[in-house]
């Protein structure tokens, strides 16, 4: 992408804007500094805060997509002024992959769209009001569309204020979907597992195959065209199927009547998360939890884990559970997850992001409600009016009134 450059007034004379790539050897450096900034930042406020460490690596959080870009605003200063003449004030990443908004009505199969995923999106303190924010957007927008992408969506915290009127009120999106972030906190003890349950691993081609035509079919919005590359990353920790122990042997075409399905992805080797801004007091309850739960197991006490040093986090998705027995499967399912972490030193948390709209799972997966919180997920058309034959192709204006949605690990 060649750089674009545009002028800025600050107040201290012409400040003249530059857009472009990411460079490896060139930014990792500066950005690295900027992402320490922002984190001080927010970290400020007198308030909590979870902090992201990408352990050196900027762009950590979208090699796993098929098509990424990340891009940087860099000023350079008029030589009046005192300050460096360049500095890099902004950061933006994005991705482009092909995911399901519906069925064809049809054909009822899954109709596939280009969707561009923005996230990263980080401004200097000190640069802040200024239009960096909107600008990165933009040009990221446009080097996706130049790249087939017919949609963007962001994700953020529902009480991100600055993050919702920057995309909604100054770059046309559009609210989508509210889903909730479930945490658990990863235990000093192990949590039991029903005797009546059996546990089984299933192969990348088999998982593929169930998520595909039996879980997440036609009527699945974000469901990733390339799962079976997510299936079969590295980062994937397995894909897990619970059934009754009178379960023999599974046959994809004949499934038991109830069942639960998940999948694992580490997120440790891609980032680690940590918490600052506690009071003492906290962090000696915290600390304390731990201490007793680590000493007296049987008591089985709720500890919280060294969440105040860096640490990793196990992302569930492809969550579905099916029959009678099915949320009780998926309780097990989850406790077995919840061991492997327990016994992945360093992994201080099991998280899942369900739709709001399915409210059962909620009840279904095991997680502290005073550690979960609600995303916003905003969605912008970026092909032109007389590129969509109606109004049913456009997915901001047909959305469909009840579908499974899909989350993407990679996106976490």
């Amino acid at each position: 992408m060649s750089s674009r450059v545009l002028a800025l007034d600050h107040g201290e004379g012409m400040v003249a804007t530059i857009i472009r790539e990411y460079e490896e050897g060139r930014d990792r450096d500066a950005v690295e500094k900027l992402d320490k900034l922002c984190e001080f930042g927010s970290a400020s406020d007198g308030n909590p805060s979870i902090l992201t460490d990408l352990m050196g690596d900027p762009i950590a959080r979208v090699r796993h997509y098929p098509s990424y870009v990340v891009l940087v605003a860099e000023i350079e200063e008029d030589e009046m002024t005192m300050r460096k003449k360049k500095e890099i004030v902004g950061v933006v990443s994005g991705c482009i992959k092909s995911v399901s908004k519906g069925s064809n009505p049809n054909t009822n199969l899954p109709t596939y769209v280009q969707v561009a995923y923005i996230l990263g999106l980080r401004v200097s303190p000190f640069h802040r009001r200024q239009g960096v924010a909107k600008k990165l957007v933009t040009e990221l927008e446009e080097w996706c569309k130049r790249r087939g992408a017919q949609y963007a969506y962001m994700a953020t915290d529902s009480t991100n204020q600055a993050s919702i009127n920057l995309f909604t009120l100054k770059c046309a999106y559009t609210k989508l979907r509210t889903p909730t972030v479930l945490v658990n906190p990863v235990h000093a003890h192990h949590k039991p597992i029903d005797s009546r349950v059996r546990i089984v691993r299933l192969e990348p081609q088999l998982a593929e195959f169930v998520y595909r035509h039996r879980v997440f079919g036609a009527n699945s919005e974000f469901f990733p065209k390339d799962i079976n590359t997510i299936l079969s990353s590295k980062l994937n920790l397995g894909t897990y199927m619970a059934v009754p122990s009178t379960q023999s042997e599974l046959d994809p075409l004949s499934f038991p009547p109830s069942f639960a399905i998940l999948s694992v992805w580490n997120t440790k080797d891609v980032f680690k998360l940590q918490v600052k801004g506690v009071t003492g007091l906290s962090y000696a309850v915290c600390v304390g939890s731990r201490v007793l739960d680590t000493w007296l197991p049987w008591l089985r006490i709720p500890s919280i884990p060294d969440v105040f040093s860096p640490f990793g986090v196990y992302f569930l998705y492809g969550l579905h559970v099916e029959g009678s027995g099915g949320p009780a499967l998926m309780k097990s399912l989850c406790a077995f997850v919840h061991n492997m972490a327990g016994d992945d030193v360093g992994c201080g948390a099991v998280v899942a992001e369900v739709d709001r709209m399915d409210e059962m799972k909620h009840d279904w997966v095991p997680h502290w409600r005073r550690f979960s919180w609600t995303d916003l997920w905003c969605v912008k058309k970026l092909t032109a009016e007389d590129q969509v034959e109606c109004v049913e192709d456009d997915w901001v204006e047909s959305r469909p009134s009840r579908t499974s949605v899909f989350t993407d690990p990679r996106d976490f």
